[in-house]
């Protein structure tokens, strides 16, 4: 998924990391993606661009999609329309909760996109690609596209790719399930491939459980919840919303009095400056001028 705001802004990221931990609720703003499509944008924010390398965080559904099926009239009619469009010098990384979208792209890719199964397109130098609803697809659409910006080392160097992760691991909380997207929690490894040090997992927990989180100090951290509420630090995170934890803790108390999903979100502080503007990250404002008239 991308962003296909007409008119977007070029926001400047990087080096902005909390270096001790806090609460900060990041409040989404709704965008129209598409033809069809509403999403929550959390990340960037207008007080917060990136945790870690995480520069770009969209929350859509749960949709209905069959009240669209008796005006079916060909691809993107019923659910996700994204036409192709091009990337530069970021991952993309596709999660779903529920529903399916088919994923094509200039590098010959073609793959269905299903909830439990991690999909990151690494874009390098340039890559193109396209993310549409089918009509025979599931009736409820519900998911998170998340960015990953490309360090200077890899950005350029790395050849345009995409990966699918069937299988990922999980971990039994003793009251929470998790399933490890990327990186590390709780000593259980995701086999996805990072180029900065990262972490990104699913986590769902029981009604009137508390757990306790071990985390990264050097890693800030984020949490979004997508069903349910989350408290934690004395403050109750709802549906669609984010909330910021800063870095420096070793551990995090998490409950739940209605049951709760969420993501978590972390990683080492990008400390690089980064331009971005539309679907493009680059270092210089230059350089997004020569990949906008590319």
């Amino acid at each position: 998924m991308s962003n296909l705001e007409r008119d977007p802004a070029e926001d400047v990221c990087g080096g902005e990391g909390a270096e001790t931990p806090v609460l900060e609720l990041l409040e989404a703003r709704e965008v129209v993606l598409g033809r069809t499509t509403k999403v929550r944008r959390l990340l960037p924010s207008k007080n917060r661009r990136m945790v870690g390398a995480w520069c770009f965080v969209d929350h859509y559904g749960p949709d209905d999609l069959s009240a669209c099926v008796d005006s079916y009239d060909g691809p993107g009619e019923r659910g996700m329309l994204v036409p192709p469009h091009p990337h530069i010098g970021l991952q993309t990384v596709s999660w779903l909760f529920e529903g399916e979208i088919e994923h094509r792209d200039s590098a010959g890719s073609h793959a269905m996109v299903r909830p439990g199964e991690l999909n990151i397109m690494t874009a390098g130098n340039g890559i193109a690609h396209s993310e549409v609803s089918l009509p025979d697809g599931p009736p409820t659409l519900h998911g998170a596209q998340l960015w990953v910006a490309l360090p200077d080392s890899h950005r350029t160097s790395v050849a345009p790719h995409f990966t699918t992760y069937a299988e990922l691991p999980t971990l039994d909380l003793d009251g929470a399930r998790a399933t490890v997207m990327i990186g590390t929690v709780a000593g259980v490894t995701s086999p996805a491939e990072s180029y900065t040090p990262l972490v990104g997992a699913d986590l769902q927990l029981d009604a009137g459980r508390t757990i306790t989180l071990p985390l990264t100090p050097a890693f800030e951290y984020a949490v979004l919840v997508v069903a349910g509420s989350l408290t934690l630090g004395g403050q109750t995170t709802g549906f669609g919303q984010m909330l910021y934890l800063g870095a420096g803790r070793e551990s995090i108390d998490l409950s739940s009095a209605d049951g709760t999903r969420f993501l978590l979100l972390g990683g080492e502080p990008f400390e690089e400056s980064l331009v971005m503007w539309w679907n493009f990250i680059g270092r210089t404002h230059e350089e997004v001028v020569a990949a906008r008239n590319d």
